[in-house]
C-alpha cells in the first residue's frame, strides 16, 4: 500500500437557532443528554486518493461518522467522556485526532452553549496503541455492563488481542472493569462509589495468539465522577458558646463546620450555613447572624440590648442548616443545634439589704453572731456576684473575723477573741462588701455597699480566776502536819456586782494538803514525801477550786506545785545483793558493788561501804574504796564451794549521816570451761550451819569462859567442824538457829 500526505481535519458545524431551542442539556458533571437529531461537527479527510473505502471509528461507542463524514450521536447520550478520538482508515491513509468536549456551566442552565475543541494528534507510526481517558458516573443505574469507551489500535490484526490489568481489573478490587479483548471496549460491571475510589489507574496492552505483548502497555485513566449523594454533617451534634454581655455588635461567638463527603472541587460539597430558627425570639428573632460561607456566628444585636440582667433569658438556643449546592433548593442539608450563653461582667455593685444590722453576743464566747446580706445582680456562682467582707473601722483588738458563705454570698460575722462585758459592752463596725472580680469602668461602689453593725455583749457570771496560775512554792519535806504551805488568790472578774469566794481541793493525788475555804490557805495534813511516787522531778501538784455565789454559781481553778526540797530520811544500800566467784580463781576480787539512796546530794554520796562490825571477818575478806559510789570486795584466802552471807555497812554523807547495815549473797562456784557450777539453795544452808560451827570453835578457843556475842551471825573463813568436836554448846546454838529457820 502506497502512503501519501494525509490529514484529518475537525471542524466545527454551525447550528442554527432552531436546533439550539430544541436542545435540553440535564445536569451532571461533565456531559448533558445529547439528541439523536444533533450534529457535533463534519469530518474532513484526505488520504490523496478519493478516500475510497474509507472508514471512521469513534471512541466512545455513544458516537459515529455517517456517510457524510457528519460526527453524531447514534443514541441518546446521559453522559460522555471528556476527550473522543475519531480514528480514520483508508488504503492510503490511517490517522487518529482528538476532540475534546466542553459541557454546559452548572451554574447557569439558562445559557445554552458549548463548544468542540480540535486537537490534531503529533505525528506516529501506522500502529500505535491509544487509551483515552474515560469516566463514569457513580451510583448508575443497571443494565450492566455499561460500554465506557474503546481503546483504539489502528490496524489491529485479528491475532491480537486487549488485555486490562490493574486495579479494578485482575487486582483488588477485581472485576469492576472489562475490556472487549477482539474491538477493546471497556466496561463497567457494577455500580461505584466516588468516595470509596475516584480514579482507578489501569493498563490496557496487545498480546498474540501465544500471549505475548504485542502493543503497550498504556495507562488507561478512569474517573468516577462525582454525584450529590453526600449530606453535609456537622463535626459535633450540639456546639456551645459564650458571648460578654454588652459586647460590640459583630462580635464573634462561634464556628459552626460541616462536613460533605461529596467531591469538593464541584458543587456537590459547596456548603451554606443558615439559622432557622431561635429559641427564644425575644426581645427579637434575629439576634445572631451566621455567615453563610465560614459558618461563623456573630451578634446582631446591640451593646445596650446584650444585657444579661435584662434580657428575658441567659442561654439562646439556634438550629443551623448547612446545604451542600452552594445553598441552592435541590441541595442536601444538615443540621446541629447552638447553645449560646450570655456570660456576666462585673457591672453590678453588691449592696447591703439593711441600713444597719445588729447582733448579741454573751461575753466570753466565740463563733458566727449574724449573718449580713446583700443584693447582686450579677451572675451567681462567678466573681462578679461573689462577695468580699472587710472591716473598715471598730475592731483595734482584731476580735472579729468575716468569712463568705458560698451559697448564699452572705457574709457571717464571727468572734475570734472571746468579748468582756466589763471592758466593753457595745461594739460598732463599720464593714465594706466587694467583689472578686473587678467593677467595669464606669461602674463603682456606692453607699450601700457599706454598713454598720451594732455588737451588743451581755452579761453572764464568771468563774473567779486564779493568780498566778500556778502557784509555785517550795517547801521541805517532812515538815510538822499543819504546817503552811501557800494562800490562794482568786478574783472574781464580775467587778459589777460583788460576790464572796470559797475554796475546795479539786484534786491532792496523796492526801497531804489541806484548805481554808474562806481564806484559801493551804495547810499540811500529813508528811510531805519528796520520794514519794506522786512526786515528779521534785514537785508535787495539786488542783483547787474557786466558787463564787452568783445565779448560777460559776467556778475557776488554780493549780498549786509544791517544790520539795531533800531531807536526809533514807538509809542507803548496797547493789548488787549476789556475787559470784571461782572457786580456784587466782584473782581474789569477788566484786565492785555500789551505794544506791533515795535521797539527793548532799544527803547521798560519797558512800562509805566497810565489812560489818562481826570479829573475823578481816580474816577472809577486804573492802576497799573504788570512788565515791563504789567499793572493790577481795578474798584474802581461798573457799571451797559454797554460799556465803557477807554482811556489810554502807553510811551516806547526810547530816547527820544515814547508815545501813546490809548483807551480799558471795557464791563459791566451781569453774570448768567456762561453765560455773554453784551451790543450790540446801547447800547455802548447810555451808552456812559449817561456817556457825567453825566460828563457835574459834569464839571458844579465844574466850573459853564467855558467851559469844548475841547476833553475831557472822562467818569467817575456815574448814568445817571434825567429827570428833561434841561440844554441848555449839549443839545448843545450832538447834536454836535450826528452830529459828
Amino acid at each position: 500500500m502506497v502512503w501519501g500526505l494525509f490529514s484529518l481535519t475537525l471542524s466545527l458545524f454551525l447550528i442554527s437557532f432552531f436546533f439550539f431551542f430544541l436542545l435540553l442539556f440535564f445536569c451532571s458533571e461533565q456531559c448533558q443528554n445529547i439528541y439523536l437529531f444533533f450534529v457535533f461537527l463534519t469530518v474532513e479527510f484526505d488520504d490523496c486518493a478519493g478516500n475510497k473505502n474509507a472508514t471512521f471509528d469513534a471512541s466512545d461507542p455513544s458516537f459515529y461518522v455517517d456517510a457524510d463524514l457528519n460526527l453524531a450521536p447514534q443514541r441518546d447520550v446521559v453522559d460522555c467522556q471528556p476527550v473522543l478520538f475519531i480514528h480514520g482508515v483508508s488504503a492510503h491513509a490511517d490517522d487518529i485526532a482528538q476532540v475534546e468536549i466542553t459541557g454546559l456551566p452548572l451554574q447557569d442552565n439558562k445559557d445554552i452553549h458549548g463548544s468542540i475543541c480540535l486537537t490534531r494528534l503529533p505525528y506516529r507510526s501506522k500502529r500505535s496503541l491509544y487509551a483515552p481517558p474515560m469516566t463514569v458516573t457513580e451510583n448508575q443505574r443497571g443494565p450492566f455492563p455499561r460500554v465506557l469507551g474503546r481503546v483504539i489500535l489502528p490496524g489491529t490484526p485479528r491475532s491480537h488481542f486487549f488485555r486490562l490489568t490493574g486495579p479494578g481489573s485482575d487486582r483488588d478490587p477485581k472485576g469492576i472493569f472489562s475490556i472487549d479483548i477482539e474491538t477493546g471496549e471497556v466496561s463497567v460491571s457494577r455500580p461505584l462509589d466516588r468516595e470509596a475510589i475516584d480514579a482507578y489507574m489501569l493498563e490496557v496492552s496487545t498480546t498474540d495468539l501465544a500471549g505475548n505483548i504485542a502493543e503497550g502497555p498504556v495507562m488507561l485513566v478512569i474517573t468516577v465522577i462525582d454525584q450529590n449523594d453526600n449530606r453535609p454533617i456537622f463535626k459535633e451534634a450540639q456546639y456551645t458558646g459564650e458571648v460578654l454581655e454588652g459586647s460590640p455588635t459583630g462580635t464573634t461567638v462561634m464556628t459552626m463546620t460541616a462536613f460533605d463527603a461529596d467531591d469538593p472541587g464541584t458543587d456537590n460539597a459547596a456548603l451554606r450555613y443558615s439559622i432557622i430558627r431561635q429559641s427564644p425570639n425575644k426581645p427579637f428573632p434575629n439576634m445572631f447572624h451566621i455567615d453563610a460561607e465560614r459558618g461563623d456566628i456573630v451578634t446582631v444585636i446591640s451593646p445596650a440590648l446584650l444585657d444579661r440582667e435584662t434580657l428575658p433569658t441567659t442561654t439562646y438556643e439556634l438550629e443551623i442548616v448547612a446545604k451542600d449546592m452552594a445553598g441552592s433548593e435541590v441541595g442536601l442539608t444538615g443540621t446541629a443545634t447552638a447553645t449560646i450563653t450570655i456570660t456576666d461582667k462585673n457591672d453590678h455593685a453588691p449592696e447591703f439589704t439593711h441600713p444597719l444590722f445588729e447582733a448579741h453576743v454573751p461575753e466570753g464566747s466565740t463563733g458566727v453572731v449574724i449573718n449580713l446580706s446583700i443584693d447582686d445582680r450579677d451572675d451567681p456562682a462567678t466573681g462578679a456576684w461573689r462577695a468580699i467582707y472587710s472591716i473598715i473601722s471598730g475592731d483595734p483588738t482584731h476580735s472579729f473575723e468575716f468569712q463568705t458563705n458560698p451559697d448564699s454570698n452572705e457574709g457571717m460575722l464571727s468572734v475570734v477573741k472571746p468579748l468582756n462585758y466589763e471592758a466593753t459592752a457595745f461594739h460598732t463596725l463599720l464593714v465594706k462588701v466587694e467583689n472578686e472580680d473587678p467593677l467595669v469602668p464606669g461602674v463603682s461602689y456606692g453607699p450601700s455597699s457599706t454598713v454598720a453593725v451594732h455588737v451588743i455583749v451581755e452579761d453572764i457570771n464568771e468563774g473567779p480566776v486564779f493568780f498566778p496560775d500556778p502557784l509555785h512554792v517550795t517547801r521541805n519535806e517532812n515538815i510538822p502536819v499543819g504546817s503552811f504551805v501557800a494562800t490562794l488568790n482568786a478574783t472574781d472578774p464580775d467587778t459589777r456586782t460583788i460576790q464572796s469566794i470559797r475554796y475546795a481541793i479539786l484534786r491532792d493525788p496523796a492526801g497531804w494538803l489541806g484548805v481554808n475555804p474562806v481564806r484559801g490557805t493551804v495547810n499540811t495534813s500529813a508528811a510531805l514525801d519528796r520520794e514519794s511516787p506522786y512526786v515528779h522531778d521534785n514537785k508535787y501538784t495539786a488542783l483547787f477550786v474557786a466558787v463564787d455565789n452568783g445565779i448560777p454559781p460559776a467556778s475557776g481553778t488554780g493549780t498549786l506545785i509544791i517544790h520539795l526540797e531533800d531531807f536526809n530520811d533514807n538509809a542507803p544500800y548496797v547493789v548488787p545483793s549476789v556475787a559470784q566467784v571461782c572457786e580456784d580463781a587466782h584473782d581474789m576480787n569477788v566484786a565492785i558493788v555500789g551505794g544506791w539512796d533515795k535521797d539527793l546530794p548532799p544527803n547521798a554520796a560519797p558512800f562509805k561501804i566497810e565489812l560489818g562490825k562481826q570479829p573475823g571477818l578481816d580474816k577472809t575478806w577486804k573492802v576497799s574504796r573504788v570512788n565515791a559510789t563504789h567499793s572493790q570486795i577481795m578474798l584474802l584466802q581461798s573457799l571451797k564451794k559454797a554460799n556465803y552471807q557477807l554482811p556489810l555497812l554502807i553510811t551516806d554523807s547526810g547530816m547527820p549521816p544515814l547508815s545501813n547495815n546490809t548483807e551480799v549473797k558471795v557464791q563459791v562456784c566451781i569453774c570448768k570451761k567456762n561453765k560455773k557450777i554453784c551451790s543450790s539453795a540446801h547447800s547455802h544452808f548447810s555451808s552456812l550451819l559449817v561456817m556457825l560451827a567453825t566460828l563457835l570453835l574459834v569464839l571458844l578457843c579465844k574466850y573459853p569462859h564467855t558467851e559469844p556475842p548475841q547476833g553475831a551471825l557472822t562467818f569467817s573463813v575456815g574448814s568445817p567442824p571434825s567429827s570428833s568436836f561434841k561440844d554441848l554448846k555449839i549443839n545448843k546454838i545450832l538447834q536454836t538457829f535450826n528452830q529459828q529457820n
